[in-house]
């Protein structure tokens, strides 16, 4: 029955006449009013005859193209502006639940459990460069631990942040978990007193980072973290 009641439509719209439209339109003066947009998409008389080129509407024309950039523009950067407004509260959430830890095991917790949460990622992981460290000290703790210099060979001498689009781990930095890690940002942990020489890695399943993103809400969650590991002097990561 549906069907018989559309093809009875598609029937009507296709016998539907000029005369018809104007007669609609003059009855509803309003039509545009409420539909506006499909006033761009109407193609505009011409003042002249046929081979004149009406400069004014061609001026005209480029003004609507130019006013529909615009537009783009504007809803591109509203939508961005909505995007790092969320990521700033959640790397800010993040802050503060890693403030909130009493312990460093608590800290790691934080670190493990809550941040991927907070940030709606996949995986997050502490490293630190301990040398020799025994392979059963590895297996017990919680904090993954790397060669000397592996900060600087991983993220670069030079720099605080580095951001994968494709990651290629063999489980160095995320363990079980690399399998499972398709972009990553791993965010430079400097060393102190009681800390060597760091990373904290952020996994996601999905394209999460990627390079040209901006790194200034990582590092400052990176500082954080390293207020938090120097509460407790006496521990060494």
């Amino acid at each position: 029955m549906s069907t018989r009641k559309n093809e009875a439509a598609d029937e009507a719209r296709k016998d539907l006449s000029a005369e018809q439209v104007a007669d609609y339109l003059a009855r509803h003066p309003e039509f545009f009013t409420a539909n506006g947009h499909l006033l761009a998409a109407m193609a505009a008389p011409g003042r002249w005859a046929e081979g004149v080129v009406d400069i004014q509407q061609v001026m005209l024309d480029r003004r609507l193209e130019e006013i529909e950039e615009l537009r783009n523009c504007a809803v591109e950067v509203i939508e961005t502006s909505r995007t790092n407004m969320t990521v700033q509260t959640r790397t800010h959430a993040a802050v503060l639940a890693l403030l909130s830890a009493i312990t460093f095991e608590q800290l790691l917790r934080v670190v493990q459990e809550d941040v991927p949460l907070l940030l709606d990622i996949d995986v997050a992981l502490l490293a630190f460069e301990a040398g020799d460290r025994p392979l059963a000290e590895l297996v017990a703790s919680e904090t993954r631990y790397l060669k000397t210099g592996a900060v600087d060979e991983t993220i670069g001498a030079d720099k605080e942040v580095r951001l994968i689009r494709d990651v290629r781990d063999d489980g160095t930095l995320f363990g079980a978990a690399a399998g499972l890690v398709r972009s990553a940002a791993l965010v430079r942990l400097r060393p102190s007193r009681t800390t060597t020489a760091g990373l904290l890695a952020l996994g996601s399943r999905g394209v999460t980072f990627h390079p040209g993103q901006g790194t200034e809400l990582l590092q400052f969650l990176a500082r954080a973290l390293e207020s938090c590991v120097q509460r407790w002097p006496g521990r060494q990561a």
